[in-house]
């Protein structure tokens, strides 16, 4: 693969986070407490949820702070680089690694 080849794409994308609005949990945690005893793993099976999360929904409901039903992310978001920056990102880490394996060399070989 030559410098002038078109980068190759990423064969798996990267899975997205799921992610479930207020009213949606309610909805869930609402069909869980209606549905007969016996029947209540029926509904986080159906939504392809564990049974921990209506669990932690009811109580977050129950507790009246629905304001924490919001999804938020683990991490803060990086800012994305403009197409420039990310251009000359591969080149400026490709001379700053070869110039620390230079530097490494010259260590190695004093008489250098």
């Amino acid at each position: 693969m030559t410098s002038t080849d078109p980068p190759v794409p990423d064969p798996i994308p990267r899975p997205r986070r799921r992610t479930c609005s207020p009213e949606r949990k309610l909805r869930i945690v609402a069909e869980y407490d209606a549905a007969p005893q016996g029947e209540k793993g029926a509904v986080p099976r159906r939504e392809r949820l564990h049974h921990s999360y209506v669990t932690e929904w009811r109580a977050v409901r129950d507790a009246g702070a629905l304001e924490n039903l919001v999804d938020h992310p683990t991490s803060p978001a990086r800012p994305k680089k403009s197409a420039t920056e990310a251009e000359y990102e591969k080149p400026r880490r490709q001379v700053e690694r070869l110039n620390n394996e230079l530097a490494r060399n010259k260590g190695l070989h004093p008489g250098w």
